[in-house]
């Protein structure tokens, strides 16, 4: 029986080098590309596990179990602004109108015109108020890191164009206000009443009170 050192080795005892055809070591880079590249993600994975927010406050809502002494509670969900009223609202406006008027017009409002009216009492149009809100909670949540790269993009893509055009566009809730620069005006537009059908049957109500 062959020793097995003395069939591939030399005299020394020392054994040559083993060479591989080029494609075949191609393919082994490229297995060890891919096996490093799932090993980072894995461990990205694995970090950002560990650095997630803790847990509810109450780890079984459901059950309606209290919270856990020392859990700090969670943030309240956002309301569109007409849903609120008194302070809440009040606050609210507050906000808003500080973020409109230090970071959105200056920015994104253009000019004046005919084709772009504003109003410098905004505030007043209750349709106004409700689309400048959504569009400035579209952007805080679009700014979040967890939004990722291309949340602004989205913001300006999918809210702030069709924000914007609906608000100051030449038929909308602010057409009869401010439409030269030089000329600042404010009128709220009559909407439409109530419906026939809606009038009678609060009249046969009122009747059958009666």
């Amino acid at each position: 029986m062959h020793d097995p050192i003395e069939e591939f080795g030399d005299a020394a005892g020392e054994f040559d080098p083993v060479r591989l055809p080029e494609g075949d070591l191609d393919s082994i880079q490229a297995t060890v590309r891919k096996l490093l590249d799932r090993s980072a993600e894995q461990a990205r994975q694995l970090d950002h596990l560990a650095a997630a927010p803790a847990p509810a406050s109450a780890p079984f809502p459901g059950f309606g179990m209290p919270p856990m002494p020392g859990a700090a509670a969670l943030p309240p969900e956002p309301r569109p602004i007409l849903e609120l009223d008194g302070e809440a609202y009040e606050s609210e406006l507050d906000l808003l109108t500080d973020w409109v008027e230090d970071y959105l017009m200056p920015i994104y409002g253009a000019e004046v015109t005919t084709a772009a009216p504003w109003c410098d009492q905004w505030q007043e149009h209750l349709d106004v108020v409700a689309w400048l809100h959504a569009l400035w909670m579209a952007y805080l949540q679009h700014k979040d890191p967890e939004a990722g790269p291309a949340g602004p993009f989205v913001w300006h893509r999918d809210f702030l164009t069709h924000a914007m055009a609906a608000v100051r566009a030449p038929g909308g809730p602010l057409s009869a206000c401010q439409t030269d620069p030089e000329r600042p005006s404010h009128r709220l537009l009559r909407g439409p009443g109530r419906s026939v059908r809606a009038v009678a049957r609060d009249a046969e109500a009122g009747q059958a009170e009666a």
